[in-house]
């Protein structure tokens, strides 16, 4: 081992393949980005400033919001500097806090997408025991446990990934992960893939567990009830049952393409998956609510109607 240098920087290869492209790909990255803002910015803004949405189901999505935000900055701006430069390099202390920071995302949205297809078996299950049930002390409890929970249990595992020193510096992504980083370790790493195989399974395992009993339950009411109830449940369901199947085809793609070897598949299809989980569920999360969701399109509607209003009014009066 004394022979043995300890690397501090990692270089990311993923990124050689984009230079012939570069300013193509940091121009495409860039308005993701800004898109990816805007849109959960906006709802961000709507549910706080209306008080008509200042309900449970709405809290939730103003959470999930904040942590599409929370994840997609914490690749973005190191993504968009490392396309324009030369030298793909990533500091260790940069690298574990982006390995922390996008991990305790992706179990953040599954924990408030549990908590949030609670919320919707409680309504449609027990109408008349909402109010009691989901009081403001629990929802309170269940917004705190969503970041907790996540940063706590990750955090337990991190820190045998934040001891260990490292050989190799060079991770094929564009971003820095756990699984990644831990195979460059200089010591026998079998016993924390163990520890990592498990707690993947165990940290969303029951978020999952959570949304499919509370759908087997909704499911077992609407078998029973009027079609006017099937169709009000369905129309309630469909956009968090949109933002799971979403998530997980993001989360599905994510271990597959660090799981198994995709050297055979195209760079831009690796490059598609690897960023799926990052950008499409914060993107089409707050379009599916706040489109589909009347509650929530009609504030939106009248935040930008009434800002060109006031702009058409000062141009009269200019006038």
């Amino acid at each position: 081992m004394e022979n043995v240098s300890v690397v501090t920087t990692f270089v990311l290869t993923a990124y050689t393949e984009m230079e012939d492209l570069r300013y193509v790909y940091f121009t495409v990255f860039l308005m993701l980005y800004l898109l990816i803002l805007f849109v959960n910015l906006v709802l961000i803004v709507v549910i706080y400033i209306e008080r008509g949405l200042h309900e449970p189901m709405y809290f939730f999505m103003f959470n999930l919001a904040v942590n599409g935000i929370y994840g997609s900055t914490s690749l973005m701006p190191s993504l968009l500097k490392n396309v324009l430069s030369h030298t793909y390099e990533i500091s260790l202390s940069c690298c574990l806090l982006q390995i922390f920071c996008l991990h305790t995302y992706g179990v953040v949205e599954f924990t408030i997408l549990a908590v949030m297809g609670y919320d919707r078996y409680i309504a449609i299950c027990y109408p008349l025991h909402y109010q009691l049930i989901v009081s403001p002390r629990k929802v309170y409890a269940l917004i705190a446990f969503s970041w907790v929970y996540p940063c706590l249990c990750f955090g337990l595992y991190f820190i045998m990934t934040v001891q260990r020193t490292f050989c190799d510096r060079f991770i094929e992504k564009v971003y820095c992960i756990n699984f990644a980083l831990v195979k460059l370790s200089c010591l026998d790493t079998s016993v924390q893939s163990l520890v990592g195989l498990i707690t993947i399974i165990f940290m969303p395992g029951p978020s999952i567990l959570m949304i499919l009993f509370s759908y087997a339950q909704i499911l077992r009411i609407c078998l029973h009830a009027s079609k006017e109830c099937k169709v009000k449940a369905i129309q309630t369901c469909t956009p968090h049952l949109l933002a799971v199947i979403n998530y997980s085809i993001g989360c599905l793609f994510e271990v597959i393409q660090s799981r198994f070897n995709m050297a055979h598949v195209p760079y831009k299809a690796r490059l598609f998956m690897s960023l799926y989980f990052l950008i499409f569920p914060p993107v089409l999360n707050s379009a599916i609510y706040g489109m589909s969701i009347q509650a929530v399109r009609v504030p939106i509607f009248k935040l930008f109607s009434g800002k060109k209003n006031r702009v058409a009014q000062l141009k009269v009066l200019m006038n």
